[in-house]
């Protein structure tokens, strides 16, 4: 699956108050939705966008994945959540 970005977007206010609760920046989500290291499509209308990053104050590795609905338009951030689990979530080029 090729990774592709999202450039006309809106957050919800649900995404939003994740992002609060789970520190986790706008610059951060943004780059992901510019550049991400991977796309999966979840199903109709529905993708994730996640990149594996250093994060917090060790450098620990996370897996930060950006659902957005792109059956609209503009598309929207629906929700945004980090992970240490990455391996559960990566997919390999098959």
């Amino acid at each position: 699956m090729s990774a592709f970005g999202v450039t006309n977007y809106v957050i919800t206010e649900h995404a939003l108050f994740e992002m609060k609760r789970r520190s986790l920046g706008e610059d951060v989500v943004r780059a992901i939705l510019r550049s991400p290291q991977q796309t999966i499509d979840v199903r109709s209308g529905r993708i994730v966008l996640q990149s594996v990053l250093l994060m917090g104050a060790t450098g620990q590795e996370y897996l930060v994945r950006v659902f957005v609905d792109i059956d609209r338009d503009p598309a929207e951030v629906v929700t945004v959540y980090r992970t240490s689990k990455i391996g559960k979530y990566w997919r390999t080029e098959s």
